[in-house]
């Protein structure tokens, strides 16, 4: 019998590339089908040169057009691969021009943040501008967790000290640069065993010379890796520059995600209105290291991606519980260095769509302005 193109490209939506949640279809992974009487060819796209799931992809695909669409269709050596093109990098923008002359060069300006403390939005930030740099950007990172700044440790540059020098006579502070992020935390500046005791206005004006002290120059995407909840650091950030967009880190369970709302409320909100480029979901599950195909949803399954739904904002994906993720942050040597790992391959297409989500946001909504307090009650954007 005949088999339509339809029907096989409905089957190839049952396989998923591993360690991303999409399937080949949606990730433009099929590039070409052609049926001849009882035989199916493929021409599969892959996403990276030398794509390490090249092969459990192809038999997936048999697997699925075998079990939805024939069992007696041939696809013996009738699956080939085309070359990647050279990487298109996703349009970016310049920030407005009302920023500080110090992000002249800066073209997006991104808010991670959570709305409670200890749900990895710091696993997330890292990860996720490695995953940038990997793709050819120029990023930025700033730590303004100031009072538990972890980015160094997770880079493995505690012991860095960052240089001071003199710019048009006013003192810079050159970043520091691992795995193509340049990167500045109060970390640097203090002792990792000591506490930081400090006032709002004393924590507000470390933020401020991470920010407008920093040398910078050409970068396509400033992340900045903010403290859990809403407070004066938020308030600070959205005051001093145009941020492009946030995203918000959250836990699967209902604790976490009622903190997370407040958290895009406070950037939704009609005085401050900067967009949500999307939910992370971390914690999504958990998958020991022995036995990798099992999913255990200890703190609940999709929340986010529930919440996302309810609230009509970009998910961004899921971000699982794996073993190597815990150890990369501690040891220095995040997951995302390793593109080819399960967990590398996740962050990687967290990457992907936060880029497609600041294209979005940039070709259909005008620059953020910067927000300003016009007295103690509350606050309006210039």
């Amino acid at each position: 019998m005949p088999y339509s193109h339809d029907q096989v490209l409905a089957a190839l939506k049952h396989v998923k590339y591993p360690g991303s949640g999409n399937d080949i279809v949606s990730l433009g992974m099929v590039d070409e089908i052609n049926i001849n009487n009882n035989q199916v060819e493929l021409i599969l796209k892959p996403q990276k040169a030398n794509d390490p799931f090249l092969s459990s992809i192809k038999k997936a695909c048999v697997n699925a057009i075998h079990t939805y669409v024939s069992p007696d269709i041939n696809m013996e050596g009738k699956i080939s691969v085309r070359k990647n093109d050279p990487v298109k990098k996703v349009e970016t923008k310049k920030v407005a021009t009302e920023a500080p002359a110090i992000f002249s060069g800066v073209k997006n300006i991104v808010a991670v943040a959570s709305g409670k403390g200890g749900v990895g939005k710091s696993t997330i930030s890292t990860n996720l501008a490695i995953s940038l740099a990997s793709k050819g950007y120029k990023v930025g990172l700033i730590d303004a967790d100031v009072y538990g700044p972890s980015i160094p440790k997770m880079f493995d540059v505690e012991d860095e000290r960052p240089k001071v020098v003199k710019i048009n006579d006013k003192d810079m502070i050159i970043p520091v640069t691992k795995y193509g992020v340049k990167m500045l935390s109060i970390g640097f500046f203090v002792n990792p065993d000591d506490a930081l005791i400090w006032r709002g206005p004393m924590a507000t004006s470390a933020l401020k010379q991470l920010m407008l002290q920093g040398d910078w120059g050409e970068l396509d995407y400033l992340l900045i890796d903010l403290p859990p909840g809403t407070s004066d650091i938020h308030l600070t950030l959205v005051q001093e520059v145009p941020v492009t967009g946030a995203i918000i880190v959250s836990t699967p369970q209902d604790v976490a995600l009622a903190d997370a709302i407040k958290g895009i409320g406070m950037f939704t909100d009609e005085k401050i209105n900067v967009p949500i480029l999307g939910l992370v979901e971390n914690m999504a599950w958990f998958t020991p290291e022995e036995l990798p195909e099992n999913k255990y949803y200890i703190f609940g399954k999709d929340g986010c991606k529930n919440l996302a739904d309810k609230l009509n904002i970009p998910f961004l994906g899921h971000i699982p519980i794996v073993q190597s993720i815990r150890e990369g942050g501690d040891n220095g040597r995040p997951s995302a260095i390793d593109a080819e790992s399960v967990t590398g391959a996740a962050f990687m297409d967290l990457g992907q769509k936060v880029l497609e989500q600041v294209a979005f946001r940039n070709k259909n909504k005008e620059a953020t302005k910067i927000v300003e307090i016009t007295n103690t009650n509350g606050c309006s954007a210039n």
